[in-house]
């Protein structure tokens, strides 16, 4: 019996070589191929040839009036023409290095021909002979240099003869019907070989749709599965919870009260807490992870928290121990620079109970690792983390809860997609006192200015960054690199001041010393790559200068601006940027303009698109093939609450119109869990 989970060999005219071929765009099944949409199609619609425009790609129509000449001219090269006669007018048609269509071209005969119109000689250099099949829309396909896009074509066309019979409709008959849809066989005809335009539209509108709703209910889905499970409940103390919010030195904003609460009230729920809390760059997202892994440890549970960098895991373990001071929390730092003999004592005294906050990279999440009684872990700046890896923290322990934490704005759109298996907590407002980073742009003739501004800031105490994009002398690009800009400010700025350099090439305790050395302010003025991009906190830094700005992807630019202003002092941002096109400069407008991270996250989403945002790879947001989560996104926004009322409706899953996408749902949700 036929399936679309055919191997794609099955269909007529596959051969091995072609399967391979085929594999390399990522098509092994006959769904695979039958949902390789067109990325575009080329309208073979007959003009008219008073309304062609010079050097404008179109279709005419007319009858042959001469025999087609082949000339010969170079090492296979040649050129085929003839006249057409276009109503009144005789038009010289070209094609270069096809002589194979003269067999098609035959004298008085009618004709249609696809290609470039030169109107200043009334000639048209061919692309290709036109069969009108119904359709005046040719689809294009993406290829690459194992296969060419018409045999993509060829195989489409008779995969969808072989298999149009066994195509399901998996969208539920309700949703079709409220929104106009086309049943899947037929949207799959029409987006490969369209009657007309309309059609077209109304074909990639309803594979739009049913491509969000599918990915949508595949994460509800997980969410629903995750929320069944038995989760801990975390019965904290709430007086001793009360005591020390109370004892802090400033009192929690309005926001950070209402995300504490939202966490807490999961921390109680004996269902596993999966939640995501966004903030901007100092919002005070650390002190409410803070308060949720107290609250965890008075209930007698370990809590993790796992951050991306060894000099971050310090700076929180640091900061965290003094913190905690005179509380029952034994903090313990984990990370891959450890000697082996203190990692297999920590190792112990995590897995006896002897230290209840564990503060580390990655290395908390390996198979080493054993707990003693986790409860929750904590991942910051874990943006860039799949679905499938969160998935994997939450395996750790007996389903501890999970809070995952961003300082990266995530648009709506990205939320949805990327985190949409998640619970959203936003702090939305910043701490009492913290004032708006000010922030310049300037060209690079402009340098000596900002020289001059950021002596000052010396002189008056301050510590300043300045961040280049590369590491040394780079012959491709015109960009100032950490070493010789070091060498430089050394020359400006000592003896008077002290120069540190920071950058990916050093070893960790290299890395380490330097920081430490600013932190200490022991270096004035610290020259580095973007190893500092995240969650370094120096309070005492107020310039951030960022030299061939336009370089960086706004939250990037966004990530840096925030590493400064974190103390009592006003904060500066100085972008020197020679943009060499509109999108540098917008970048630069932005920065100069706003410095609401949901503002800038959302202007960078416009400008670079989804997947560039966050990392197509690693972000665990899908390749759509047709859905622009950003241009679609009240559609992506509809398919959620679609597919979230169809998973609370009772018995859906045994009613008959329904059972495709039961099969559908069954054999993605395996592939969810063996990814």
């Amino acid at each position: 019996m036929l399936s679309l989970q055919d191997s794609v060999s099955l269909i007529t005219g596959v051969g091995p070589k072609r399967v391979i071929a085929l594999a390399s765009l990522g098509i092994q099944t006959v769904e695979d191929l039958l949902t390789y949409y067109p990325t575009r199609y080329d309208n073979f619609e007959v003009r008219d040839l008073s309304t062609a425009v010079d050097q404008e790609k179109l279709t005419i129509k007319g009858t042959v009036m001469s025999e087609p000449v082949i000339a010969r001219f170079g090492y296979k090269k040649n050129r085929l023409s003839f006249r057409l006669l276009v109503d009144q007018d005789v038009v010289m048609v070209t094609f270069f290095n096809q002589p194979y269509l003269k067999d098609r071209i035959e004298l008085g005969k009618d004709l249609a021909v696809y290609g470039k119109w030169d109107g200043n000689t009334a000639r048209l250099t061919g692309m290709k002979l036109i069969t009108m099949n119904n359709s005046e829309l040719g689809a294009v396909y993406p290829a690459n240099k194992q296969i060419k896009a018409n045999t993509i074509k060829k195989f489409v066309e008779t995969g969808f003869k072989q298999y149009e019979h066994v195509i399901a409709t998996l969208l539920p008959p309700p949703l079709i019907k409220q929104y106009g849809l086309l049943p899947r066989a037929k949207m799959i005809q029409e987006m490969h070989f369209p009657s007309d335009e309309h059609t077209a539209k109304l074909a990639r509108r309803s594979a739009a749709y049913e491509e969000f709703f599918l990915f949508q209910l595949r994460i509800q889905a997980l969410k629903r599965e995750n929320q069944t499970e038995d989760g801990l409940e975390i019965l904290y103390h709430n007086d001793e919870l009360k005591t020390f919010i109370g004892s802090l030195s400033y009192e929690l904003t309005s926001a950070q009260k209402k995300v504490v609460n939202e966490i807490c009230r999961d921390l109680r729920r004996p269902i596993q807490m999966n939640r995501l809390l966004q903030g901007d760059v100092g919002s005070g997202k650390t002190i409410v992870a803070a308060i949720a892994m107290y609250a965890t440890i008075t209930a007698g549970y370990q809590a993790a928290l796992m951050v991306p960098t060894e000099i971050l895991a310090g700076q929180h373990a640091e900061n965290f121990a003094r913190l905690f001071d005179g509380l029952p929390v034994n903090v313990g730092l984990l990370t891959g620079s450890m000697t082996a003999k203190q990692h297999r004592q920590l190792l112990d005294q995590i897995k006896h109970g002897g230290v209840n906050l564990i503060i580390g990279t990655h290395a908390l999440i390996q198979d080493a690792v054993e707990y003693a009684n986790l409860g929750l872990i904590v991942t910051d700046e874990q943006h860039r983390f799949g679905v499938n890896q969160r998935q994997k923290f939450r395996e750790k322990g007996e389903h501890p809860d999970v809070l995952a934490m961003t300082a990266t704005p995530i648009p709506r759109t990205l939320a949805i997609t990327a985190y949409g298996e998640m619970d959203v907590s936003i702090i939305s407002e910043m701490p009492k006192g913290r004032q708006p980073i000010e922030t310049r742009w300037l060209r690079s003739n402009q340098t000596g200015v900002a020289l001059e501004f950021v002596l000052k800031q010396l002189q008056q105490g301050s510590q300043i960054y300045v961040v280049t994009p590369l590491i040394e002398q780079s012959e491709t690009l015109d960009v100032r690199n950490a070493e010789e800009l070091y060498d430089n400010l050394k020359q400006y700025f000592e003896p008077q001041f002290k120069i540190g350099l920071l950058h990916g090439r050093l070893t960790n305790e290299e890395k380490d010393a330097t920081m430490q050395a600013f932190k200490d302010n022991e270096t004035n003025l610290l020259v580095s790559t973007t190893v500092i991009e995240v969650g370094v906190d120096v309070a005492n830094a107020t310039v951030m200068m960022v030299y061939d700005a336009d370089r960086f992807g706004l939250a990037q630019l966004h990530q840096l601006r925030g590493r400064v202003g974190r103390g009592s002092k006003q904060g500066y941002c100085l972008l020197i940027a020679d943009p060499k096109n509109q999108v540098g400069i917008q970048r630069m407008q932005t920065m100069t303009e706003t410095t609401d991270g949901f503002v800038v996250a959302q202007r960078d989403l416009e400008l670079r698109g989804a997947g560039d945002v966050l990392g197509q790879k690693q972000s665990g947001l899908p390749d759509f093939k047709v859905g622009d989560p950003v241009g679609d996104l009240k559609m992506l926004q509809t398919a959620q609450a679609d597919a979230t009322d169809l998973l609370a409706t009772e018995d859906w899953d045994t009613q008959t119109d329904n059972l495709p996408l039961v099969q559908y749902l069954h054999r993605h949700q395996l592939q969810t869990h063996f990814d």
